[in-house]
């Protein structure tokens, strides 16, 4: 496993314990300053620099050295070479909740903009792989233990009896201690890690805030509606934990469709079906789905495939009628475990503490992970 390092504090400290950086990984790093010279006089075979600053001396003898260097790309909206995952801050940052239209100012929105005009780009193709493997690996080293994913869909408005659902499912998920991963962005997604964040409150302030902007809205000339909607996802008073256990993994594919900002950190990504086959991958303690539409139902049928010829983790499906009269994924998902293992994971049922209960007796039934 290589090292990696995002600060030039961490290089030094490893340098003065007499160490090299064969193979390691030095991350945006500015490495201009004269003091900072030595740091690179040493072997440096195999090592990646990425994106890293240095002067014309200093670059020519790290390649001398061995090292491979990846220049930063000029005129992007985003860090290609990430080091870490995104905060509701960082993607926010500009916006101003008296001015609902500033959201179109905003990274998030600006990153989006971005991407719709430079598809046949090979640069900026090169560039979104690059970021979104640096998200995954900022993803891996965050993640503790067995998170479990809640999947479902973003029309779910805020003053519905679902929106309430869901936020009791993330309380529940919160209380007995999960990490809670989601798609990231409205509806569903945004109930539960508001819920697993009020894990011991009582989220009828919260929901009376959220009143204010029920509905999020899509489409190019919702700029204010989506500030707007925003906007009150930020005048809920939060409390905030040592360690992130609430995480969303959207994507600008579906850039419309802004990130909530109720998940403490989140790891979006440009390539959909990337962003799709990591957040099932990653929750290995077992999924709940919430009824949802047909991103809902694909994940439904993916998460399954693992599970089919891989180690079944649990499928549990909140909402009965839903899932076995108006949309029967669980019913044909039900038929094609038959007679295999995963069939003893999958739950149909219209109770929350049912539906965690199912994943706390997996979650007993795995072994420590650090």
């Amino acid at each position: 496993m290589r090292e990696e390092y995002a600060d030039v504090d961490a290089v030094r400290a490893h340098r003065d314990r007499g160490a090299d950086l064969r193979g390691a990984v030095l991350i945006g790093l500015d490495l201009t300053d004269p003091d900072d010279d030595r740091l690179l006089r040493t072997p440096l075979d195999g090592a990646l620099l990425l994106g890293c600053a240095l002067t014309p001396e200093t670059a020519r003898r790290a390649q001398a050295g061995g090292a491979l260097l990846f220049p930063s790309v000029p005129d992007l909206p985003y860090e290609v070479y990430r080091a870490r995952l995104y905060t509701p801050a960082e993607l926010f940052a500009g916006f101003d909740p008296a001015r609902p239209e500033s959201y179109a100012d905003t990274p998030d929105a600006r990153i989006y903009q971005h991407t719709r005009v430079q598809t046949l780009d090979p640069l900026h193709a090169i560039a979104e792989r690059l970021h979104d493997h640096s998200i995954t690996a900022a993803l891996e080293d965050v993640l503790t233990g067995h998170p479990v994913a809640v999947m479902g869909g973003h029309a779910l408005v805020r003053d519905s009896a679902g929106y309430r659902t869901a936020v009791e499912l993330g309380r529940a998920l919160g209380r007995a201690g999960f990490t809670v991963l989601t798609g990231g962005g409205p509806g569903a997604m945004e109930a539960v890690p508001l819920g697993a964040r009020l894990a011991d409150a009582d989220p009828a302030e919260a929901l009376s805030v959220l009143a204010a902007a029920p509905r999020f809205a899509a489409g190019a000339d919702a700029t204010v509606e989506i500030g707007q909607w925003l906007a009150a996802g930020l005048a809920v008073d939060l409390p905030a934990a040592a360690t992130p256990r609430t995480i969303g993994i959207p994507t600008w594919f579906y850039g419309h469709e802004p990130p909530n900002p109720f998940c403490e950190l989140h790891a979006k990504y440009f390539a959909n079906s990337v962003r799709e086959d990591g957040l099932l991958t990653v929750a290995t303690g077992g999924i709940v789905y919430t009824p949802g539409s047909a991103g809902t139902v694909q994940e439904v049928f993916q998460d399954y495939t693992q599970n089919h010829y891989g180690v079944p983790a649990p499928m549990v499906f909140l909402g009965s009628r839903f899932w076995t009269e108006e949309v029967p994924a669980a019913t044909l998902v039900r038929g094609l475990a038959k007679d295999r293992a995963a069939a003893e994971w999958i739950t149909v049922t219209d109770d929350v503490d049912e539906a965690v209960a199912v994943l706390k007796t997996y979650a007993r039934s795995l072994p420590e992970q650090a």
